[in-house]
């Protein structure tokens, strides 16, 4: 019986190995991924070892000082197994990123073809505010109304990525001199910034402002904060609210942790910033070729390191952050801490 009983086993895995193996080369057949290929022999070929040759796995109990062979042969699947599912993550992951590529360059290539309508500046200096917005027609278009037509000799150029919005922020937006595009679905802060700042370039701008479109950015502190870059004293210039004003109505335990995190980035790159969320910034234009985004959601952090490690001159003035104008916060609560703390400790690595 006992004899049976195994034969049947090993019959039994011997087939299971085969449809694995079959449906590999069956995928590959189709797609020519060699990682799929792979995959599917290594779980072949574990199965089948599993029902002809399970001493193997006693050899990897002895290095492994595991003697039941039955732990051992689990221990070697869940390890397979979270090597798939780290695979599939990076695929994720990689597919994700095509795909807010393509959704990108699909605005901008509609932008391009309607930039006749757009100030392109002649020969004027220009300052290009990119403003991401998700959801925020009650407040957008105060916020472009409340922007200088120039500052400091520099033509102001309001940027409006509505990202994936369901209302009307898009058509709020367009007011003469504005540009506005739209994203077909939404890509984060990160993402929106990129295709704002793709725009600006190919326009030619001097200087990139970025500031949310929920009004808690005063328009009368942008001088404060392009004045630096003007004058020739930094690329990078940073608001800060603890030198400034916080009146946004954050919470103790959210204002600890954006402490928390700015004591992480200046203990990690040598900086001595105050407020590293703050989505009020201005950039030279020359310099934002230098710096390698690809967050989509959590922008802040990877653009602070990514000025750091480029030796962009950074400077940080004091600013005001009030309440939001109109509707609810669109960072997520759940997530959030997680979401900077890998990005500040992806951009620091790589």
């Amino acid at each position: 019986m006992v004899v049976v009983a195994l034969s049947t086993q090993s019959a039994f895995l011997l087939l299971v190995a085969t449809a694995v193996l079959v449906w590999g080369v069956a995928r590959y057949r189709r797609r020519f991924v060699k990682v799929d290929l792979y995959i599917a022999l290594a779980i072949a070929v574990g199965v089948f070892m599993v029902g002809f040759f399970p001493t193997v796995y006693d050899a990897i109990g002895v290095l492994l000082d595991i003697e039941n062979r039955v732990i051992t042969i689990l221990l070697v699947a869940n390890l397979g197994f979270i090597a798939f599912c780290l695979y599939l993550l990076g695929t994720l992951r990689e597919t994700r990123v095509k795909l807010g590529d393509l959704t990108r360059n699909l605005s901008i290539d509609q932008a391009s073809t309607h930039q006749t309508a757009y100030p392109d500046g002649g020969d004027q200096s220009t300052i290009h505010v990119v403003i991401p917005a998700y959801n925020e027609e009650k407040s957008i278009r105060g916020v472009i109304e409340s922007l200088p037509e120039s500052l400091l000799d520099h033509l102001v150029v309001p940027v409006v990525v509505s990202d994936g919005s369901a209302d009307a922020t898009a058509e709020r937006a367009r007011i003469e001199g504005t540009m506005v595009v739209e994203h077909p679905v939404n890509q984060g802060q990160g993402g929106a910034l990129k295709t704002g700042f793709e725009l600006a370039q190919q326009a030619g701008a001097d200087i990139v402002v970025t500031m949310d479109g929920d009004g808690q950015h005063p328009a009368e502190e942008l001088e404060r904060l392009v004045r630096p870059i003007v004058e020739g004293e930094a690329d990078y210039v940073m608001g800060s609210r603890r030198r400034g004003a916080d009146n946004s109505g954050n919470g103790a335990t959210r204002r600890a942790g954006i402490r928390a995190f700015t004591v992480l980035i200046n203990s990690l790159t040598d900086a001595s910033i105050t407020d590293c969320t703050n989505g009020f910034r201005a950039i030279r234009g020359s310099e934002l070729d230098r710096l390698t985004l690809t967050e989509e959601r959590f922008s802040a952090p990877e653009l602070i390191i990514e000025a750091r490690k480029n030796g962009l001159r950074i400077q940080e003035v004091p600013i005001t952050v009030e309440e939001r104008q109109a509707g609810e916060t669109k960072k997520p609560s759940l997530g959030y801490a997680v979401g900077l703390t890998r990005t500040i400790l992806t951009t620091w690595l790589r």
